[in-house]
């Protein structure tokens, strides 16, 4: 009973994640190409110089704490108000170090418009120090329909600012505002729709238990960080701020597919996680489940965006855009590997081994670092390519702790992606095909695009039929699983469950 009672609160914690991620992304990606239309990639760079800054800090306050409070079995009010406080404080100092520091760092990129972006744009600590914590409750409780309406209104109505302010001329601050303000919208519309509140409670003690499990978690987090962001400091000092925008332009596309589906994944499972980390067996084909069929559903989605790239960035961005395309087909390589990344770690979290988190991302982190230290001697592809380097290793290095931890080999794992790989492969090249016969033929952008999805879906959904693949019947009852009419899918669905653990 409990199994399925865990099931049930997995899929419906999935089911309203993701329409969160989806809707939310949806409008985001409305918006974006709207703004990029308006705006140049010289205004986008200067954002994303700044952000580079922005989200280091951020790790101290979103890092570490928040997964220490769901992680933890017995958090109560107390645990929740400590951390509120202590964030809260730690939040403040880290904005005005940034706020003295704008100079040097206009400096430092020869860039002086930098110091109001830095000034303005650093108030999302602050938010992000309470978002964190909010957020922390909502995943501890599984209860992720309320961040649907606080994600969807903010972000539409951050929209709504940025759009505003870029067509009355503000630049670069138009973005800033929408940053902004979709931060503070998301922190007030979190307060009014869940329980918890802050409480005159403080526990040094409570939040040296809590920092023991999550400053492990906050130094890795901060390498992971530190390094997704070197690539861009790199590029942004020896290369310009366009050569910046078409490289953080070319991930945003890839990462609205990741976001949808594997950010939704690893925002429910870890709490789902934590609940079983007594029960290796259970957990183990949780942590199988998620790789097999989040790969299934993400890998020909970011397949047929890298063989469209070009058609995509030209119909949505315009041909000021295009030198964002390699960038793209690179990053959906990258992110490709994310659901074997996210599944291995959040098993290894949810056991509560944040020391294995810790010297896993300073293995492959310290891999990257020298990735990038040759690369950047070559030009701005080569580092966009060593992340893809990194991904490489990291899908195998994470491996190794579960193979003791939950006994899932690198064997079982290759197993379960193979199928998946294959077909989606067949598929690439399939698209492929299709649309050099069609952008040879003069069709327009729009009509390449719309023909060649649906080529991909026939080609792809046929080699399941044919395969008969696991994941997709997987997929498919758990669909007609929760239609009232079909009355023996709960059956089926249960026996199909059955029939993988005895393989």
């Amino acid at each position: 009973m409990a199994t399925e009672n865990t099931k049930k609160s997995v899929i419906k914690g999935l089911f309203w994640k993701f329409m969160e991620v989806m809707s939310v992304d949806g409008v985001s990606f409305i918006i974006s190409i709207i703004l990029a239309r308006i705006l140049s990639p010289k205004e986008y760079g200067e954002l994303a110089l700044v952000n580079i800054f922005i989200t280091l800090a951020n790790v101290f306050v979103v890092y570490g704490l928040g997964t220490a409070l769901i992680q933890k079995k017995n958090a109560d009010s107390k645990d929740f108000s400590s951390v509120f406080y202590f964030n809260g404080a730690l939040s403040i100092v880290l904005y005005f170090t940034l706020f003295f520091l704008a100079p040097v760092i206009a400096n430092f990129y020869n860039t002086p418009s930098l110091v109001p972006i830095i000034r303005v744009l650093g108030l999302r600590l602050p938010l992000a120090s309470v978002i964190t914590v909010q957020n922390a409750y909502i995943s501890r409780n599984m209860q992720f329909k309320k961040t649907f309406w606080a994600s969807l209104f903010g972000t539409s109505a951050s929209g709504v600012i940025g759009i505003v302010m870029a067509l009355t001329g503000f630049g670069v601050m138009a973005l800033v505002a929408q940053v902004l303000s979709a931060s503070l919208v998301n922190c007030v519309v979190l307060f009014f729709v869940i329980k918890w509140r802050p409480t005159l409670e403080f526990s040094w003690s409570r939040l040296k238990g809590l920092i023991s499990y999550g400053w492990k978690l906050l130094v890795s987090g901060f390498i992971k960080v530190g390094y997704s962001q070197l690539s861009g400091l790199i590029i942004g000092k020896k290369h310009t701020t366009e050569d910046l925008s078409y490289y953080e332009k070319g991930k945003k596309y890839p990462a609205l597919v990741v976001d949808a589906i594997n950010t939704s994944m690893g925002s429910v499972l870890f709490p789902a996680f934590s609940k079983s980390q007594d029960e290796r067996a259970h957990l183990k084909h949780m942590v199988r489940k998620s790789i097999s069929v989040t790969t299934f559903i993400m890998t020909p989605l970011l397949l047929g965006l890298a063989v469209l790239a070009k058609p995509v960035i030209l119909f949505l961005l315009t041909e000021k855009w295009v030198g964002c395309v390699p960038f793209l087909q690179i990053a959906c390589l990258y992110f490709m590997l994310e659901p074997i990344q996210t599944a291995n770690l959040q098993a290894i979290r949810a056991v509560g081994r944040s020391d294995v988190i810790l010297w896993l991302d300073i293995v492959k982190r310290g891999s990257g670092v020298i990735m990038l230290l040759v690369a950047m001697n070559y030009g701005v592809i080569y580092i966009a390519l060593a992340p893809l380097g990194v991904a490489l290793l990291a899908s195998i290095v994470n491996v190794v702790p579960n193979k003791k931890l939950i006994k899932y080999s690198l064997r079982e794992q290759l197993l379960d992606l193979i199928p998946n790989l294959i077909i989606s492969a067949l598929m690439g090249i399939g698209v492929l095909v299709v649309s050099k016969l069609l952008i040879g033929a003069g069709l327009a952008n729009i009509l390449v695009i719309l023909i060649c999805v649906l080529a991909g879906a026939i080609i792809y959904i046929g080699l399941c039929f044919i395969t008969r693949n696991k994941n997709f019947r997987y997929v498919i009852e758990t669909i007609k699983e929760h239609f009232p009419k079909k009355s023996t899918s709960s059956e089926n669905l249960k026996q199909l469950e059955i029939e993988e653990k005895g393989e």
